[in-house]
């Protein structure tokens, strides 16, 4: 009855913003849990390329690389065509690519606002709903198809850094995922997130570059490894997470849900 749960053989998937940080985590994982074959796409060519070339040389099945710019529309469905032209179906779709912008609130450019909200909420509706003919014709009532959005603790609670725009579509991200869910079942396709906290990445410099120091504001003392990452996004996409819908998982030492308020009490 459990053998396999966590299996990924034979399935083709795609992990947008796969070339670094947690997209690679996650295509990593995927590939290592027996995946046949994972696109990962990112804006410049070779980083890509290289990340494909160091995944497939590293696990059985193939990474390959999909250098397109997905902020706009266009981009969307170029890689959609992409992705059609090559695989009739499509497991798991991993909408992972994101940007962010930290302004002082009277400074805030419109233009750090538009850049994220298209990217980070824009961007993960309008792949999903052109990659919506291989990812229904993947699934089934009894292997579900799955799409995964990486949110963002910083969607569920206030982060003193000012980044609006990023926080605003965090959450906004964690919302989309509960709608695209109710309407996705019907086609057997589980819509979920994952909300990381703090992971080594370009994204998250602290992290990357202090993690003794962001360690200590974490109840488990410390940063986020691969093997967190990528696991919560193999339990999701496998057969152990075939029953879990419109969910938003905290991956984050217990940021949110272990710590405690401010003591006002007089």
């Amino acid at each position: 009855m459990f053998k396999d749960l966590f299996s990924l053989k034979d399935r083709v998937a795609l992990v947008t913003g796969g070339s670094r940080g947690i997209g690679k985590m996650i295509a990593a994982g995927f590939l290592a849990q027996g995946a046949a074959r994972v696109y990962i796409t990112a804006r410049k060519a070779g980083p890509c390329e290289a990340t494909a070339q160091e995944l497939s040389a590293a696990y059985d099945g193939e990474c390959i690389a999909l250098p397109i710019d997905i902020s706009t529309v266009e981009g969307c469905d170029k890689l959609a065509a992409e992705i059609i032209k090559r695989e009739p179906k499509l497991d798991i779709l991993v909408n992972n690519a994101g940007a962010a912008w930290g302004a002082d609130f009277d400074e805030f450019p419109e233009s750090g606002w538009d850049k994220v909200m298209n990217l980070n909420v824009k961007s993960i509706f309008f792949l999903t709903k052109a990659l919506a003919k291989p990812l229904r014709a993947a699934a089934s009532h009894d292997r579900p198809g799955k799409v995964i959005n990486i949110a963002s603790i910083d969607g569920i609670f206030v982060n003193p850094m000012e980044t609006y725009s990023y926080a605003a579509s965090k959450a906004a991200v964690i919302h989309l995922t509960r709608r695209m869910a109710t309407r996705l079942i019907k086609d057997n396709i589980n819509v979920t997130a994952i909300a990381p906290g703090a992971f080594k990445s370009d994204m998250n410099r602290a992290a990357r570059d202090h993690a003794d120091e962001v360690a200590q504001r974490v109840p488990s003392r410390r940063v986020g490894s691969d093997e967190d990452m990528a696991g919560t996004a193999i339990y999701l996409a496998s057969h152990a997470g075939d029953y879990v819908v419109g969910n938003t998982i905290a991956v984050d030492g217990g940021v949110v849900y272990a710590t405690a308020g401010l003591e006002i009490a007089g």
